[in-house]
């Protein structure tokens, strides 16, 4: 009894100290506090390890990851960590998400001469309209129940656009409930002139 009292107060601890590590970069995001380590780096390379960390995850819900242009290599420049961080959360969210048997597709394209635009695409449940204003606010959670069996810190997509702000750039969201969701946002070039 008492190593399955521990087993369950070793559980809530790491979650207390996710949280607390999420709302520690949130609020050094908010206050511009937070320093971006900039590098170039391609961003193909970038989503392939994301794609790897995440796959045992993703094959509990027998969900499969696309990545479109992989035969391409897209330099982009901006804090490596950060943006691993970003694609992490919009993949962990379309898992979260995704139906059974679902599928992820992250696609990188040339937006602009200065820019390029990761889309990461779900077939999952989709957000209802009146949701989608208020999705990048701190704990917003579009699941009512209050369940928690997902864990999170419900800060992902708040820190996601910051983190993308910090970077001077744009994250857009579009989606359709019953239908997927649809995230993306630019990064700027490498070679940008």
């Amino acid at each position: 009894i008492r190593k399955k009292y521990l087993k369950r107060a070793e559980k809530g601890v790491e979650r207390l100290i996710y949280i607390v590590e999420d709302l520690d970069m949130i609020s050094k995001l908010e206050t511009g506090d937070l320093h971006l380590e900039i590098s170039e780096f391609d961003m193909v390379e970038l989503t392939q390890s994301v794609f790897d960390l995440l796959e045992m995850k993703a094959e509990k819900k027998k969900i499969k990851f696309i990545l479109e242009n992989h035969d391409n290599s897209f330099w982009v420049r901006g804090d490596k960590g950060k943006l691993q961080q970003v694609l992490q959360n919009l993949l962990v969210n379309s898992i979260k998400y995704g139906r059974e048997g679902g599928e992820t597709e992250v696609s990188i394209v040339n937006f602009t001469n200065k820019k390029i635009l990761v889309r990461v695409t779900d077939n999952g449940e989709g957000i209802e309209k009146q949701n989608i204003p208020r999705l990048f606010e701190r704990f917003f959670r579009v699941d009512k129940s209050g369940s928690r069996s997902e864990g999170g810190s419900g800060l992902g997509l708040a820190i996601v656009k910051h983190i993308v702000e910090a970077h001077k750039q744009k994250i857009y969201v579009e989606s359709e409930f019953g239908v997927g969701s649809e995230f993306s946002f630019t990064i700027e070039k490498a070679n940008a002139k």
